[in-house]
């Protein structure tokens, strides 16, 4: 039955394709003549055939329940009626009836497609593929996160199609179909569609730079209509126009009905403006008889207070003061007297006495009205929520480390330092129990102990690429191990650049010593050992590796050295002490050094050799110091639970001063990719902040507490002892005093 009647509405409109009916077998391919580009339409829909409907009348049953439109299918007995109706809509009903047979596949469509197979092998359903979108002049980019691409002829969605293919599905589709790279993507409907023999050649020819018409020859030869003889008859002799030289009819008709308005008045002539100045009364509307009508803000003195029953002539028995209560108001001072009179009971009215203090009160009164200022507030209704900075949401600012990943265990005492290589694939740690551990990030394992004998103060990995070198801190020295992990040519090279060195013939007098390992120190890892005679607290490398920082704990104007590792060669930078200090740091950027004593933060030229500015943190000791990537902020930690920065082009105080700790800080540090800075603390926690410093000059950082990482035990009342960021990843490493080092990510 579906397939009679799908042929027989075929030869009712012209051979119009038909609804492609949904069985168990595979289509067939469409033919190429009867696909269009986005949004043309079909050619089998202009062969000049009268379907008998209209353009919208035609996209409403053009197939959109395959693209997904909300439609209500129609009764199986309508469409049985519709074959059956007038001529008149004949098209439209039975276009319903087969959408109807399309949309729930029945036992007559199955039948329809075994019997039609030859027919639909022919032609192909162009009223599918025509769905027009009329969407208009809008960017299809806006349609991302809904499900439908645009709206057809009658305000339909055209929903997207499903595409669940992965990548396999489509490579085996490439393989497979032959007609893939043929096959493009219709952005206004999401279809694919398949390209013609005659739009691929027209893509071709406009790749190759030529016309689109095919047919069109561009060096075909030009027909020269004009010859180059002078004629003795001109080409045309035309008489002038009789229009010419008669006046105008219109531009009258025009002119007459300017005359007219300007008759009934509704042109107005351009007058001239008066120019004589115009006066007005200030003061025309106040109002005469009004004495304070000028003041605006006039406040009505307030009022004296009604007696009470304490100033009664017979006061109830409660309101009259005992002897303590008399003996106490005479000892109060004026100012602090609840009353300025003790009440007193009369047998009547005539019995009581003058006030004594009448005048005085009335005169106070008088110099309240006539000296005392009144103005009337005015108060703002402000929602205390208003008041609060408006701060991002911390999960609009990730990535930041948000949870505990790894737990690096082996020290048998409490791990004051650590140090990340500058690949981000290994980890040194110093500890209390005599030992450097260096560990592998990725998986907490311990690659490498060695001892050095004492108690580890300072770690620091050389930040240059090619040096392998780590720089521990070990009571009086300094000793530079080469861990030999990672790159072997990097391990080669650097013991190369320790050799390179050739001592001078006369040695001059330096304030440290440069000894070399021997061969049994060698095999452990160590290459140079530089003494001090004093304790050392700290080493920190320069940004280029050749240079290194060491505070010693010691009075004087040696508490810093500065060693260069290419010449072996080491001095004292200052002629004299400014206090104690506590930590130092190299600028990442600019010849700066960076002291930090118990007050104050110094910040010196090298090169000048001249203090450029002072900073003064207003805290009571500075514990730890880091200098953002940028260099043009600083961070200072204090053992008073204070978090200070530093906007070092702002000015010399705090920018901004953060107590969000609830013990002394050991550590502080930057990220040198993410707008991060951490900080540990005694109370066993770290605080991720976010930090981000702009490029205008003319914005401040935007400071944003993000994540409280929590882990390490606190033993002897002490918990993080270091923190340090990873130099790729949103990872930050901690210390503590539990002899554990921890991993956040």
């Amino acid at each position: 039955m579906a397939g009679a009647r799908g042929a027989g509405r075929a030869a009712a409109t012209g051979a119009r394709p038909g609804k492609r009916p949904r069985g168990p077998e595979p289509e067939p391919e469409p033919e190429p003549e009867e696909l269009s580009l986005a949004g043309a339409p079909a050619p089998g829909l202009q062969d000049g055939s009268d379907s008998g409907l209209s353009e919208s009348e035609e996209s409403v049953f053009s197939g959109l329940e395959d693209s997904g439109s909300d439609r209500s299918e129609d009764d199986p007995a309508e469409s049985e009626d519709g074959v059956n109706s007038d001529e008149g809509h004949s098209g439209m009903e039975k276009t319903t009836g087969q959408q109807v047979q399309a949309g729930t596949p029945s036992p007559r469509t199955e039948a329809a497609s075994v019997q039609g197979c030859e027919e639909y092998a022919e032609e192909d359903s162009s009223d599918e593929e025509d769905i027009r979108n009329t969407v208009g002049n809008v960017p299809l980019e806006w349609y991302d996160d809904f499900p439908h691409v645009g709206y057809d002829l009658d305000g339909r969605r055209i929903y997207k199609p499903l595409r669940t293919r992965d990548e396999l599905d489509q490579f085996l589709d490439k393989m497979d179909n032959p007609d893939y790279w043929r096959t493009v993507q219709d952005r206004m409907t999401g279809h694919d569609v398949r390209l013609t023999d005659e739009q691929v050649a027209l893509v071709r020819r406009l790749q190759r730079g030529q016309f689109g018409d095919g047919s069109f020859d561009p060096y075909e030869p030009a027909v020269d209509f004009f010859s180059g003889d002078l004629m003795i008859h001109p080409v045309t002799n035309r008489p002038a126009d009789k229009r010419s030289f008669i006046p105008s009819l219109v531009e009258k008709e025009k002119v007459s009905r300017m005359v007219h308005a300007i008759k009934m008045g509704w042109i107005q002539p351009h007058r001239p403006r008066d120019r004589t100045p115009s006066f007005y009364d200030l003061w025309a509307q106040e109002d005469p008889d009004a004495v304070l009508g000028r003041h605006k803000m006039h406040v009505p003195a307030p009022k004296l207070a009604l007696p009470g029953h304490a100033e009664s002539y017979n006061p109830p028995p409660e309101y009259l003061p005992s002897e303590e209560e008399r003996l106490a108001w005479q000892q109060q001072e004026l100012g602090e007297r609840k009353l300025n009179f003790l009440p007193r009971k009369f047998p009547s009215l005539r019995a009581v006495p003058a006030y004594g203090r009448f005048i005085q009160e009335r005169f106070e009164r008088c110099l309240d009205l006539y000296l005392c200022p009144r103005q009337r507030k005015m108060r703002v209704n402000v929602d205390p929520e208003d008041l609060i900075p408006k701060l991002p949401r911390p999960r609009d600012l990730q990535p930041f480390p948000t949870c505990q990943a790894l737990v690096y265990r082996g020290h048998s005492d409490l791990v004051r330092c650590l140090s990340v290589s500058p690949d981000g694939q290994w980890l040194a740690s110093g500890s209390d129990d005599g030992s450097v551990r260096l560990w592998e990030v990725v998986t907490a394992r311990c690659m490498r102990t060695v001892p050095v004998g004492g108690v580890v103060r300072s770690v620091a990995w050389n930040p240059h690429p090619t040096i392998c070198l780590v720089a521990v801190a070990v009571e009086d020295s300094v000793l530079l191990l080469n861990p030999a992990l990672g790159d072997r040519l990097v391990v080669s090279g650097t013991d190369q650049l320790l050799s390179a060195f050739v001592p001078p013939e006369e040695p001059a007098v330096q304030p440290a010593r440069w000894l070399e390992a021997s061969e049994d120190e060698r095999q452990g890892g160590l290459r140079l050992r530089i003494c001090h005679g004093k304790p050392v607290t700290q080493v920190t490398w320069h940004g280029r590796g050749d240079y290194m920082a060491v505070v010693l704990a010691a009075a004087g104007h040696t508490q810093v050295l500065i060693h260069q590792l290419s010449r072996h060669r080491s001095q004292s930078p200052f002629r004299r002490s400014h206090g104690q200090v506590q930590r130092v740091a190299f600028h990442p950027l600019r010849p700066f050094l960076l002291v930090a004593s118990q007050r104050s933060v110094r910040l010196y030229h090298l090169l000048r050799q001249e203090l450029t500015k002072k900073l003064r943190p207003n805290c009571k000791w500075v514990s730890s110091l880091a200098v953002h990537p940028a260099g043009d902020n600083v961070i200072c930690g204090s053992y008073d639970s204070k978090l200070v920065w530093f906007d070092l082009d702002l000015s010399c105080e705090p920018y901004r001063v953060l107590r969000h700790h609830k013990k002394a800080l050991r550590a502080v540090a930057f990220h040198t990719r993410y707008p991060l800075f951490a900080s540990g603390s005694d109370d066993g926690s770290i605080i991720v902040c976010h930090g981000m410093v702009y490029n205008d000059l003319l914005q401040n950082p935007l400071l944003v507490p993000v994540k409280v990482l929590r882990g390490h035990v606190l033993t002897r009342d002490l918990g993080v002892l270091d923190v340090a960021f990873h130099p790729t990843q949103p990872w930050v490493f901690s210390s503590g005093a539990d002899g554990t080092v921890r991993l956040f990510t």
